[in-house]
């Protein structure tokens, strides 16, 4: 028997290359007409986005601070805690989605938030509920970093912009969900004070088990199968969903030409020296554009979004119980904005509407700004402004996830998305202490009007970097827009005038 094999006849050559594997997977799925298995994908994985939303307007409702004996500090680290827990779960889990798929992945944070939300509604004391709040952001981070990567995989490139955008956006219908539930659970008419808060925390879980049940119905990414040496199943998984979609549109597939192919060597891990070349050496310019989208709306949203009582408060003498009625407005806008305009990202294009949306939104804040400092709204009309603004900046923050995961190669898509992630969450996670601080106990307006002028430049400042050193992405392919680490093929140009042979030539 030769050396080089084992007991089975198996070869054992430790070092013998991947093989190349020439493939039709990405140009099939991105030929694929709409149909009922793509609505499937979107309300499967895009749930991740109302949990989040539905989450934080819970934990921003303080029902359980009472019974826990909780102090205005200790909630506002419940908060914290919970953020952490998402930036934690999001670097965790998106090198693992990369590592070992979309679909693993997006069961388990799914199945990690559910375990931590619904035993936060059993929290006996404060310590419990704080570890609770942390699962929970586990599972909410690593839906971030996983769900992006398989949405935009999963959906054909004629589509792509508005899906992820409206997807994105739905955090807001999730926030206005929150707020009837804190609404209906909260109020003691209807429930005991330490009954309401802890049923609220089951409203997640329960949508989540509906979800779980549907994701399992979801294929694993064809694109992720091609690139980690699994040709074989990748081409059965695009079998099954054209035959699903034929079946579905009632109408026979034209056959994929050849000269559409993609040549790639699979890849089993990237490292971390090798991810940071590429978002430094390879695409500086798009690694600029991605942590400026990322970071400016983070900013501007957490400052707005966990003062705007505060400021209703102290500035419009709004009672407590009355600011859930001023958020309605405030998150339908949020919410309608993504629907409206995400069309638009895929035929207008990516650059003009992310410098629309940044733009529009920022001067409109900084508009408001000056009239708050001239004392002629009230707190109707600054609700308005808030919501117009953000009409805008929703959709202009939806893009920007929808930036990050396009710009950069899939074997290392989900990664890049956690650390862009991670990194906004950071910076604007300063952002709700500067701008109560600015606030203050409301006798000066000063302070938060500068504070407002300043997010509202950040915002256009970030749309005019975008649009000088974005890519226009709008319905290309995600291999014609970035190619992955793994391809081999000759000659093609992306977006940016690179020729596919980078990848090559990095390797040999």
């Amino acid at each position: 028997m030769s050396s080089n094999t084992d007991a089975a006849g198996r070869s054992k050559e430790p070092d013998q290359a991947p093989r190349t594997v020439r493939s039709l997977v990405p140009a099939r799925m991105d030929r694929l007409p709409w149909t009922r298995f793509h609505w499937m994908v979107v309300f499967g994985l895009g749930v991740s986005w109302i949990l989040d939303g539905l989450e934080i307007q819970i934990i921003a409702s303080n029902g359980f601070q009472a019974e826990l004996g909780m102090d205005s500090a200790q909630v506002g680290l419940a908060g914290t805690i919970y953020l952490v827990g998402q930036v934690v779960g999001a670097l965790v889990f998106g090198r693992l989605s990369d590592r070992f798929g979309r679909k693993k992945l997006f069961i388990i944070t799914l199945a990690i938030y559910l375990v931590g939300s619904a035993l936060a509604g059993l929290s006996p004391n404060m310590e419990f509920l704080f570890v609770m709040r942390f699962i929970a952001g586990l599972g909410i981070g690593g839906e971030y970093a996983a769900i992006n990567s398989a949405i935009d995989e999963l959906i054909p490139s004629h589509y792509r912009g508005r899906i992820d955008i409206a997807i994105n956006g739905t955090y807001w219908g999730g926030a206005a969900l929150g707020s009837v539930a804190n609404l209906f659970f909260l109020n003691p008419d209807n429930f005991a004070e330490n009954i309401g808060w802890r049923l609220a925390f089951f409203i997640g879980p329960v949508l989540g088990l509906v979800m779980i049940y549907m994701r399992r119905h979801i294929p694993e990414s064809p694109r992720w199968l091609m690139t980690h040496g699994k040709e074989d199943v990748a081409e059965k998984t695009v079998d099954d969903i054209e035959a699903r979609v034929e079946k579905e549109s009632g109408k026979k597939l034209d056959p994929v030409p050849d000269d559409q192919a993609i040549e790639v060597k699979p890849l089993d891990r990237i490292p971390f020296m090798k991810i940071a070349s590429v978002l430094i050496r390879d695409y500086p310019n798009r690694t600029v554009v991605g942590l400026t989208m990322m970071i400016t709306q983070s900013f501007l949203y957490n400052a707005i979004f966990f003062t705007y009582a505060l400021a209703l408060q102290n500035f419009y003498g709004v009672e407590n119980d009355a600011v859930q009625y001023f958020f309605f407005p405030f998150a339908i806008g949020n919410l309608i904005g993504p629907l409206v305009l995400g069309p638009l990202f895929d035929t207008w294009g990516r650059r003009k509407m992310i410098l629309l949306t940044y733009g529009l939104s920022g001067i409109i804040l900084t508009v408001s700004g000056f009239l708050f400092q001239a004392d002629v709204l009230n707190a109707t009309t600054q609700t308005v402004f808030w919501c117009v603004a953000f009409f805008f900046a929703s959709a202009g923050a939806s893009s920007a996830y929808l930036t990050v995961s396009e710009l950069f190669p899939l074997e290392m898509r989900s990664q890049v998305i956690s650390y862009f992630f991670s990194i906004a969450q950071i910076a604007g996670s300063v952002a709700p202490l500067l701008f109560a601080s600015l606030i203050g106990d409301g006798e000066d307006r000063g302070p938060i009007t500068i504070g407002y002028i300043g997010a509202g430049l950040l915002m256009v400042v970030g749309g005019v970097i975008s649009f000088i050193f974005g890519v226009n992405a709008e319905r290309k392919p995600l291999e014609a827009i970035t190619n992955p680490l793994s391809a081999v093929s000759e000659g093609k140009l992306n977006v940016d005038g690179e020729r596919t042979t980078r990848a090559r030539k990095q390797r040999t």
